[in-house]
């Protein structure tokens, strides 16, 4: 019977680490916290039953706690297996820790053979929720260590109380410290992975500034990030974008070269700064250039008033390591800042902004051999288009001047000749507005206007473009928008009865709104659908897309970053 017990423990222990979701699926790691949980459960009660008489219950009907823990952590076994991504934060360890502490209690207390079953709890708390849950969970378990045993015995075994809460703090700290290392070291590299993979010359170099502000505004959990650097003309620029719970828009701004000085004061150094005494800076107490000088008293001054300007009183800030220009990053927060944390900054600016870069020197040569393309076109228009025109109107003028006045073909030969010197002035100003890339709007609105007349003439579907509002995006990202606006409008073309639609493009400096609508059909609302090749190129730019049915109307709802 024993060793029928322990041949299942020992199955469930490979199908836990081995089975169900596999070792590559994401859902490994929780597959094998819940399916552990379940194995110490039964392991507690294969305990009571092979020693009886080692383990003394304190009550008659105690067994019932070990039971009812097993069952909890089926339960919990089972709803992971049936529910995807089954959400197991840091609330199911303090249950569990709830649970050992009445097994020690109704086991005999301080001599319980349970005892380190809490360090499953701090264990899979730490690796899996960093140092944070990790000591907290510490304190906790040595809190209801020492309940259960003073529970128990009172204070007759203090000396086993003292050694447990001893060792359990002890050894839970190096737990929750070692835990919270592998938790940083993950979001680190995720983070430099995600840094990695900013570099897409499509959408330029704004928008790529602009994610990894924000990317690293979430990694460090900060209130504002602040970007000061040179742009292609020497001209410093100043980008802030500020923690989404603010509500407040990417802001971009030029600076003057005195006002730029104040902030380039801390060098080439990465500085941690924190206003007043601080534990994490026991020796400068208020500054630290890394790795390992503490700042001067002009120094920390300087630092107070960079502090006043981005009204904080934390920061990490670093160089950027620009081949042309100078510049520095700056992440205020409201909670602690660790030496760590500036040093990872630096890690991420000597890896990222190299890469930056290169993006605007590409798009700067694709931009310069646009322009030298726009002058061979615009030659070969006049050469190959105009001179022709040109020549064709000699030849009508020569014509007309041959007929003379009392010619009946004089009023015909008049219009021709007027008509083809319109054309010619047409044809001449845009050659020349195509040599210098100027156009009276932008060249998507441009396309846009071309592309639905082209929808109304061959569809016979009248498309309002309302854009007055639409805020300067890069060509890049107005290639996109042009192919999303099109297909959104070619399935309303195709796929519906209306006759009518409208597309408005509004936004600001750091949102592009886009709302293709559409009127729906008499009859019932239509079903829920989704437009894949829209949908795919959203998300391709970062975007969102949302569909309302509603008011009679079906709309697009296309919200993307610029």
């Amino acid at each position: 019977m024993q060793a029928m017990g322990l041949e299942a423990v020992f199955r469930l222990a490979r199908w836990t680490v081995h089975g169900g979701a596999g070792a590559a699926s994401p859902g490994a790691e929780a597959w094998m916290v819940f399916g552990m949980r379940f194995l110490l459960s039964v392991s507690t009660l294969l305990t009571l039953y092979i020693g009886p008489h080692t383990v003394v219950l304190a009550g008659r009907w105690m067994w019932l706690i070990f039971v009812a823990y097993a069952l909890h952590s089926l339960v919990l076994l089972c709803v992971a297996r049936s529910r995807a991504g089954f959400w197991h934060g840091p609330v199911i360890y303090w249950v569990d820790i709830g649970w050992y502490g009445l097994m020690v209690y109704a086991s005999g207390g301080a001599p319980s053979p349970f005892f380190t079953l809490f360090f499953f709890a701090i264990l899979a708390a730490s690796f899996r929720h960093g140092f944070d849950a990790g000591a907290r969970l510490t304190l906790g378990a040595a809190a209801v260590v020492t309940a259960a045993v003073l529970g128990a015995h009172g204070a007759t075994t203090l000396y086993l109380l003292l050694l447990r809460t001893t060792f359990l703090l002890a050894l839970g700290y190096m737990i929750a410290f070692w835990g919270g290392l592998l938790v940083d070291q993950r979001r680190r590299l995720a983070l430099l992975r995600d840094v990695s993979r900013l570099s897409n010359p499509r959408f330029g170099v704004q928008h790529t500034l602009d994610s990894l502000m924000g990317k690293i505004l979430r990694f460090f959990g900060g209130t504002t990030c602040v970007l000061l650097m040179q742009d292609g003309s020497g001209r410093w620029m100043l980008h802030t974008v500020h923690h989404p719970r603010s509500g407040r828009a990417i802001r971009r701004s030029r600076i003057e070269d005195a006002d730029v000085q104040p902030l380039l004061a801390p060098g080439d150094g990465v500085v941690l700064y924190h206003k007043g005494k601080s534990l994490l800076l026991p020796d400068a107490g208020q500054m630290a250039i890394l790795p390992a000088r503490t700042g001067s008293a002009a120094e920390t001054v300087a630092c107070a008033s960079i502090a006043d300007l981005l009204d904080t009183e934390r920061f990490i800030s670093a160089a950027l390591p620009l081949r042309k220009g100078a510049g520095r990053i700056f992440v205020t927060s409201g909670a602690a800042l660790r030496r760590g944390d500036a040093t990872f900054l630096h890690h991420i600016v000597q890896q990222a902004f190299p890469v930056i870069e290169t993006i605007n020197l590409l798009d700067r040569l694709a931009s310069d051999a646009a322009f030298r393309e726009r002058q061979t076109i615009a030659r070969d228009l006049h050469d190959s288009t105009i001179q022709p025109y040109i020549g064709l109107r000699h030849a009508v003028a020569a014509i007309r001047s041959r007929a003379g006045d009392d010619n009946p073909l004089t009023a015909d030969l008049d219009r021709l000749l007027a008509m083809s010197t319109d054309v010619i002035g047409d044809m001449r100003q845009f050659a020349q507005r195509f040599r210098h890339g100027r156009q009276e709007e932008p060249e998507l609105l441009i396309a846009l206007r071309r592309q639905l007349n082209q929808v109304r003439s061959f569809y016979d579907v009248e498309v309002t473009l309302d854009a007055a509002g639409a805020p300067p995006i890069n060509d890049r990202m107005a290639a996109e928008v042009f192919q999303i606006v099109t297909e959104g409008v070619s399935n309303i073309c195709k796929h519906t009865h209306a006759r009518s639609a409208r597309v408005a493009l509004s936004g600001d400096a750091g949102t592009l709104e886009i709302d293709i609508t559409n009127p729906q059909g008499p009859g019932a609302a239509p079903a829920p659908f989704l437009p894949q090749s829209i949908a795919e190129r959203v998300r391709a730019v970062g975007g969102t897309l949302a569909i309302e049915t509603a008011q009679g109307q079906t709309r697009l709802r296309i919200r993307v970053a610029t």
